[in-house]
């Protein structure tokens, strides 16, 4: 085929699909349907398949089949060798029939069975180093017409090139799986977040959390979203005698039902359509270290006999298996769903709430701890402020009284969003409480006590108060406390325990 008799249609479309393939390896599916969809449309069948060979069985699985009856197809394998498909794997070389009734070869029993008849096939190899991994099919030409040798020559282009995505696809995966060990095995503190608190509350659970590490036993954190329940686990686990071997995270209700069994308990190659090797799981991952699982309470049922298992007896199979794996692991779960509910209404196991309700630790809400908001806040300030490379310094009274008014839902992870926005869109030296943008604060007499208890609001009045004093009075706490009519030790003492800190660039004596 000359470069003048290229149809410029499938030749953009070639360009578009090998644009694809170099952009997106984490998909692999996703780019093989894409590439047999446009094999199909420009070679004008009415349906078609993609098959890849197993080398454990030597068997051909429809991994993608499009067209009408493309979810019964799938259905199906193949032996090596067995119908048109099968004898282009064995024989790596592609074929052309377009009178199926006439040629020995072809298996008209899945054709029968689904429903679909097909009377003229083409069919090319997918190859890597030469060797065939796979078969795309294309079944019958539209309006009856037969398939040519041009449609044979562009088929085997598309053809190479879900080969290269497949290998890219691969070699993507393997990647990834070594990396996200390695970056699991990290014992340093960079591979963890820094722990920042400064209210008598985390100063509490982080006490416990003292006791609680040492221990074998199996940890529950509880806990609305946001306030930090993942740092708990880190902590328990560095302080902990596994802190030199894996920490493994796993957020429950990320993934579908589907994948998540998988995803615990890893695969083997063939034990489901995207199965194309054996994968190991999280809890094989978090061998002789912790393994912590996120929003346990949004565990499916189904999978939950399985969970009860592994904490009572460290062994499970992988998904296709039925050998068992025995691993040595430490598990820390955490919810923000009331699990007690839960249970009562018989969306989780009792007996797998009292196996992972050993050592429970409460995580109270951001707002119920205002010290460690003035805390956080000035670490996330400087972070963003060094990421940025914006010279921002801190916060205005005004801002910082706002962000101690808020009502935070969020908890910190809204606090961290807040204050990144906040340095991104500041104009002035010091975050102003414009900057901010959060709801219910937009003006200066915002309800800033409103759903504080009593003592957090006397605090947070005390703070302010005191702050504006040492302001008028350059910071003097002789002066301060004079007006104040305290004695300037206890000025002292309430500046540190409130946590009051003067702002860069205020002068002090």
């Amino acid at each position: 085929m000359g470069l003048a008799q290229v149809d410029l249609d499938r030749f953009q479309t070639l360009i578009e699909i090998n644009a694809l393939i170099n952009s997106d390896f984490s998909d692999l599916r996703a780019v093989l349907k894409r590439i047999v969809e446009s094999a199909m449309r420009l070679t004008e069948g009415e349906a078609s398949s993609l098959l890849l060979v197993n080398p454990e069985n030597n068997k051909l699985y429809f991994e993608i089949a499009l067209g009408s009856k493309g979810p019964q197809v799938q259905q199906f394998s193949l032996e090596m060798g067995e119908g048109i498909a099968g004898w282009v794997a064995q024989h790596n070389r592609s074929l052309m029939v377009n009178d199926t009734d006439e040629d020995p070869r072809h298996m008209r029993d899945i054709g029968r069975k689904v429903g679909y008849p097909a009377s003229s096939i083409l069919a090319v190899p997918m190859r890597v180093k030469d060797r065939c991994i796979g078969v795309i099919e294309i079944l019958n030409k539209r309006d009856g017409l037969m398939f040519d040798e041009d449609d044979l020559q562009w088929l085997e282009i598309f053809a190479n090139q879900a080969a290269i995505a497949i290998q890219n696809a691969r070699t993507f995966q393997q990647v990834r799986n070594e990396v996200d060990l390695l970056q699991d095995q990290v014992n340093t503190d960079q591979g963890y977040h820094t722990m920042v608190w400064a209210s008598p509350a985390m100063g509490e659970e982080l006490q416990l959390v003292e006791r609680v590490a040492p221990t074998e036993s199996t940890v529950l954190i509880l806990g609305e979203s946001g306030v930090g329940k993942e740092l708990i686990a880190e902590q328990i686990h560095l302080k902990s005698n596994r802190a030199k071997h894996p920490f493994i995270r796993v957020n429950c209700a990320a993934l579908p039902a589907a994948l998540l069994e998988s995803e615990l308990f890893g695969h083997v190659k063939g034990a489901f359509t995207d199965a194309v090797s054996d994968r190991r799981g999280r809890f094989e991952l978090a061998d002789r270290g912790t393994i912590f699982l996120d929003e346990i309470g949004d565990l499916p049922l189904a999978l939950q006999a399985k969970m009860l298992r592994v904490i009572q007896e460290k062994t499970f199979e992988r998904v296709g298996a039925s050998e068992s794996i025995t691993v040595d692991v430490r598990i820390i779960a955490a919810t923000n769903r009331d699990i007690e509910a839960l249970v009562e209404e018989g969306e989780f196991r009792s007996d797998l709430y009292y196996r992972l309700n050993v050592l429970p630790l409460s995580i109270p809400p951001l707002r119920q701890r205002p010290e460690d908001i003035t805390e956080l806040a000035e670490f996330f300030l400087k972070r963003f402020a060094r990421e940025t490379n914006k010279h921002v310094t801190g916060f205005s009274d005004e801002a910082m009284e706002a962000l101690l008014s808020y009502n935070w839902p969020g908890n910190v992870r809204e606090l961290e969003n807040a204050v990144e926005r906040s340095v991104v869109i500041s104009r002035h030296e010091r975050v102003m409480p414009e900057d901010l943008l959060l709801h219910g604060n937009e003006g200066p007499d915002a309800e800033r006590y409103q759903g504080k208890s009593l003592k957090d609001s006397i605090n947070l009045f005390k703070r302010q108060f005191i702050r504006r004093a040492l302001d008028r009075h350059g910071w003097n706490h002789t002066e301060t406390a004079r007006e104040l009519q305290i004695q300037r030790s206890y000025l002292s003492k309430l500046v540190k325990d409130l946590h009051i800190k003067q702002h860069k660039g205020d002068s002090s004596q």
